[in-house]
């Protein structure tokens, strides 16, 4: 048994999953968005092989999550996010983020709305929402969402004055390690997240790298939990960002099935990235990474991790 895991978790081990349920043509950004019937269907389709889902705004989408399994009795509970945009320009960002101090006051209103939204949903839902999240990649160091620290520390004060749930940030690995250390004070749980397949390595360094990523952040912080809030691999790719040869839906499954057993030998809470794929993220390439990290293809049809007759 891993030492680093805490007998007294701030959330318990269970099976988990990030989900978005945008299908083709539909996307946060449009007035297209997945109807009741829609979510009804994918979360049916996720019933009793995961008991947890992430999801990362407190927006329309989110909030129709959270009825449907209000109203349907479906067994689920929900790490909820707000998803808080730039407070800083950041030209370490490869595809470019420089924002007007006129923009970036407005970034800081939108994400004291979504603040406010988060705390509602949280407060409305407060039997299926189990823990609350300030943000999403929001420091990393090519972020183009840029937030300082200070901010992130006021918004996690903000939320457990008013909240009842457990409350997080979730975030790449590497801040942790370092810039974020401010940040631990203000929260209930650390987040992490661990892409080895981003970082060049091969499936058969996949696994191994993830658990060095977790432990470099539990080892910094033995009396904090430490929950994995994404760790995936992806099946397809342009070479942007990840050789091809890497991925593939093999690959993806052998990742996701070692990835899970560790999790559950271990009892660390991970969960996994992602439930189906978003056609919508990305550039228009259709072998752009982003679009393939689901064990559902968008059509809702299962990739091999996923098919159970293979």
């Amino acid at each position: 048994m891993n030492n680093n895991v805490l007998s007294s978790a701030v959330l318990p081990y269970t099976k988990a999953i990030c989900y978005s349920g945008y299908r083709d043509g539909q996307s946060p950004d449009s007035d297209v968005l997945p109807s009741h019937e829609e979510i009804k269907q994918d979360l049916l389709m996720l019933e009793g092989r995961w008991e947890s889902l992430r999801l990362y705004a407190s927006d329309t989408h989110s909030k129709m999550v959270l009825d449907v399994i209000n109203k349907e009795g479906m067994p689920f509970d929900v790490m909820l996010g707000a998803y808080i945009i730039a407070e800083l320009s950041n030209p370490e960002c490869p595809w470019g983020a420089e924002y007007t101090a006129e923009q970036l006051q407005e970034n800081k209103e939108h994400n004291q709305t979504e603040i406010s939204k988060l705390i509602h949903l949280a407060n409305t839902y407060k039997n299926i929402v189990s823990s609350v999240s300030i943000g999403n990649e929001a420091s990393v160091s090519w972020t183009d969402h840029m937030v300082p620290v200070d901010s992130l520390c006021a918004y996690a004060k903000q939320l457990k004055a008013a909240v009842r749930q457990p409350v997080t940030f979730c975030e790449n690995y590497v801040p942790w390690l370092d810039k974020l250390k401010p940040l631990v004070d203000e929260i209930d749980f650390i987040s992490i997240h661990t892409y080895p397949v981003w970082e060049y390595k091969s499936i058969q360094e996949g696994l191994s790298y993830t658990i060095d990523n977790y432990n470099a952040v539990a080892q910094a912080y033995p009396d904090v939990q430490i929950v994995i809030t994404e760790a995936g691999w992806a099946t397809a790719s342009n070479g942007h960002g990840i050789d091809v040869d890497k991925v593939n839906e093999v690959y993806q499954k052998q990742y996701f099935q070692q990835l899970m057993d560790w999790a559950e030998q271990e009892q660390v809470l991970v969960y996994y990235f992602e439930a189906f794929d978003e056609n919508w993220k990305g550039s228009c390439d259709p072998f752009e990474p982003e679009k393939h990290w689901g064990l559902y293809k968008a059509d809702r049809t299962p990739k091999l991790a996923m098919n159970n007759n293979i």
